[in-house]
Parts: structure tokens; C-alpha cells; sequence
């Protein structure tokens, strides 16, 4: 990879390419993204996130894109949300959550729509996005 980086998360992409975005390179929050090619076992980078993040989820979306929501930069819990689209290989702004989340969980529903989770310390609600 171009960059060491923690607390980072990986999305498997349709094509079988692994996306690894944000995290943090010892003190410094991360935006940037690379993608792993298993055919040809090398990394590239790709387009940056608008937002740093670190203790996000990034959640593959049934359209092929990645959805990578909440999180925190470096010391403010975010509700904010960005699309990662692997054909453009560049990232845009979507509807975020009501409640900042950090620790959390998300899953992608049958129909598409992401169930966001807990997180934080306690929080105990949760919430639907509909991509």
C-alpha cells in the first residue's frame, strides 16, 4: 500500500477489487482510499474520501458502489455520509445519519437499504438509508 494506515476499512468491490479507505497514519486522520487487485496482486490509489475518517463502516452497496458513513475526524463524531463510485474511481456527498456514530455496526439489507446500528458509548438506536 502507499500508505500504513489503522482503523482503516476494506469494502470488496463487484469486480472482485478490494477497496481500503481512511484510518489513520500515526497521528493524522485519513481520506485517502487504494485498491487492491488480487489478479495482479498490486495496489493503486483511487479518489479521496471529502472527509477524513476513522471508525467508520464502509458498506458495498447492491449498485456496486461503496458507502462509507459516520465515524470520526479526528475528535468529532460524524453523521455524514460519501458514495464511492468504482467506475469514476471518485467519491460524492449522500445523505447522512441522524446520530453521529463511531463503533458501530451496518449492514446492507436485501432490498438495498443500509441498517446503520448503535455505537458510540450506550446509543442503542437505529436507522435506514435508502440509496
Amino acid at each position: 500500500m502507499a500508505n500504513a494506515r489503522r482503523f482503516a476499512q476494506a469494502a470488496l468491490l463487484s469486480t472482485g477489487k478490494v477497496l481500503v479507505v481512511g484510518g489513520q497514519n500515526y497521528n493524522a486522520t485519513l481520506a485517502g482510499a487504494e485498491v487492491y487487485d488480487p489478479t495482479s496482486n498490486s495496489w493503486s490509489t483511487t479518489g479521496s474520501m471529502s472527509t477524513p475518517r476513522l471508525y467508520f463502516v464502509a458498506a458495498p452497496l447492491l449498485n456496486g458502489k461503496v458507502m462509507a458513513v459516520g465515524g470520526a475526524n479526528p475528535s468529532v463524531i460524524l453523521s455524514s455520509a460519501e458514495l464511492y463510485d468504482p467506475a469514476t474511481r471518485r467519491w460524492s456527498a449522500t445523505g447522512g445519519m441522524n446520530v453521529g456514530r463511531i463503533y458501530f455496526a451496518a449492514t446492507v439489507l436485501g432490498d438495498g437499504r443500509v441498517l446503520a446500528a448503535a455505537g458510540n458509548v450506550g446509543e442503542k438506536s437505529a436507522e435506514l438509508y435508502q440509496p
